[in-house]
């Protein structure tokens, strides 16, 4: 499975790194909050976990001083490379790069003095491993931190383009909502902080974020979704490219409906969980 994923990401990565400008501007304030609850400070160890193209590596990079260290790992070695050239770009030069699987210990790196994952750890097929593992990584103290997506009734936006997609396919009946390792794994109420409980972890809070979509139109939503790898895009993976230019376009037009007098404002619930592995 995470061979399967590694690939999937392989090949996202050339659309995931071209939208680096959209999900920075689309998760600033939400990336802001993560890091303050991360407890960052200069000198600090963390470990960024599902690290993507390097956004927030890079916030997390500044935040912590050229005296800090950061490892940033992907199950994806394409990924990381754009991960390694936004570093380069920067001009930092303490983050560190390692393919490997969130869901597995990094035994020879521990201890960090911060965990962190942004909306990553919701494609985990175990969690709870994945919880697990960021727990032995940390040192008695440190903090963990995740961002992953809230309930689906919040994220209008992704569950409409689903129920276009499953329709275009020809598939009945609606998604179950929490499936493993999908976008929604870890919305249904209690779940991300009954797993941080049950992995150790103390001082665990689960708080729900706003994080709107702003871009010119509904069309540019979709364009980032169709560059940026996604279930919508594996659901519609079958399909003739006649059919799947049907399906964008239906999708675009049910996405006006989140246009206004300032323009297109796409809603998007995430939640931010944070953490302690106890003294």
């Amino acid at each position: 499975m995470t061979e399967a994923a590694a690939r999937a990401w392989d090949q996202a990565a050339d659309g995931w790194s071209a939208s680096t400008p959209i999900v920075h501007a689309w998760l600033r304030e939400a990336t802001a909050a993560m890091l303050s609850e991360a407890r960052l400070r200069p000198g600090a160890r963390v470990l960024d976990l599902a690290a993507g193209a390097g956004d927030q590596t890079k916030d997390i990079a500044l935040a912590v001083g050229p005296t800090g260290d950061v490892l940033a790992t992907d199950i994806s070695p394409k990924i990381l490379d754009f991960a390694r050239g936004c570093i380069e770009a920067a001009g930092l030069a303490n983050v560190r790069f390692a393919v490997a699987d969130a869901q597995q210990p990094l035994h020879a790196e521990a201890p960090f003095d911060a965990v962190t994952c942004r909306l990553g750890l919701m494609f985990c097929m175990d969690a709870a491993a994945a919880l697990a593992a960021a727990f032995k990584a940390l040192r008695p103290g440190g903090r963990f931190v995740a961002l992953v997506f809230g309930d689906p009734a919040n994220n209008p936006c992704i569950t409409t383009m689903m129920k276009v997609a499953r329709k275009h396919r020809g598939l009945s009946g609606s998604v179950a909502p929490y499936v493993e390792g999908g976008l929604f794994s870890l919305a249904a109420p209690g779940r991300l902080a009954s797993l941080l409980t049950a992995a150790g972890y103390v001082e665990v809070a689960v708080q729900s974020l706003a994080a709107p979509f702003e871009l010119p139109d509904a069309a540019a939503y979709v364009a980032f979704v169709r560059s940026s790898g996604s279930p919508i895009m594996e659901v519609l993976a079958p399909l003739d490219a006649k059919a799947k230019e049907s399906a964008w376009r239906e999708m675009a037009e049910a996405l006006e409906q989140f246009r206004g007098d300032q323009g297109w404002l796409g809603p998007n619930e995430l939640l931010l969980a944070s953490a302690t592995r106890a003294s």
